[in-house]
């Protein structure tokens, strides 16, 4: 394989919803606004590749609403259905989520823990752009989680 055709792969597969991960530079400020901007990007482009999922299922749907005479074919169909209006009430919520992270970059708040203030930080904010916890204060909920439960 040609080295150029093997850098594009590697590029390509490391990309964010469209975005190539944030590089900071040395003493650049944490959430400066070439970050912030960078974050924005990703979660539009997240929500934008949500709502064209929602899109898609919905002509999908309006397309298979085929009656089906035979019992099982309907029973498959509705059963069909069922799951994708279970994954896109999934993706609901996560567009609320994502419109929520864009508003705490508007308010200036955005790549900061809610409970305990300090930096979420670049890789995790990456890997989760809608994080609102610090891995401390996450790890500490889910344990808290598993004992309540």
């Amino acid at each position: 394989m040609p080295a150029s055709k093997k850098k594009d792969q590697v590029t390509t597969s490391t990309l964010i919803h469209g975005i190539k991960p944030y590089v900071m530079k040395k003493s650049e400020e944490y959430m400066s606004k070439p970050m912030l901007d960078h974050f924005r990007a990703i979660l539009n482009g997240w929500k934008q590749e949500l709502l064209d999922e929602v899109s898609r299922t919905v002509h999908t749907m309006q397309d298979e609403t085929a009656n089906h005479p035979d019992p099982n074919d309907r029973a498959s169909q509705e059963t069909d259905m069922a799951l994708e209006l279970r994954s896109r009430d999934r993706e609901r919520k996560l567009i609320k989520k994502i419109e929520e992270a864009i508003q705490t970059i508007d308010s200036g708040e955005y790549g900061f823990c809610e409970q305990c203030g300090v930096e979420i930080g670049v890789q995790r904010l990456e890997a989760r752009p809608t994080a609102t916890l610090c891995v401390d204060c996450k790890t500490l909920d889910e344990m808290r989680e598993k004992q309540m439960g």
